[in-house]
């Protein structure tokens, strides 16, 4: 039930960075586009927020603050999970011993 008052919080319509007011905590399901689940919100920075998928083997995300926006439904991006994760998936690097 927390997320249903987030939610009504979020009333103003924009970008997180034109949203001052708005309290982003982890828990908050991230959406694409035809409001196809994305991931959940699993930690929030300064600049970009760590969205961790659903599924077998949840994959972490880096999804920058200004390309996400803020609905009636919750926080939103544009495309599909699928392009998310060619956008904002950050593979770790190799090891040098590799």
């Amino acid at each position: 039930m927390p997320r249903v008052s987030l939610m009504r919080r979020l009333a103003p319509p924009g970008t997180l960075r034109d949203v001052d007011e708005l309290q982003v905590t982890p828990g908050l399901r991230l959406v694409g586009s035809g409001r196809a689940r994305i991931g959940t919100v699993d930690a929030v920075f300064a600049d970009y927020l760590l969205v961790r998928t659903a599924g077998l083997m949840p994959i972490d995300l880096y999804v920058p603050r200004p390309e996400v926006t803020v609905s009636a439904d919750g926080l939103q991006v544009d495309g599909s999970p699928e392009e998310a994760y060619q956008r904002w998936h950050r593979p770790l690097k190799r090891a040098p011993h590799d």
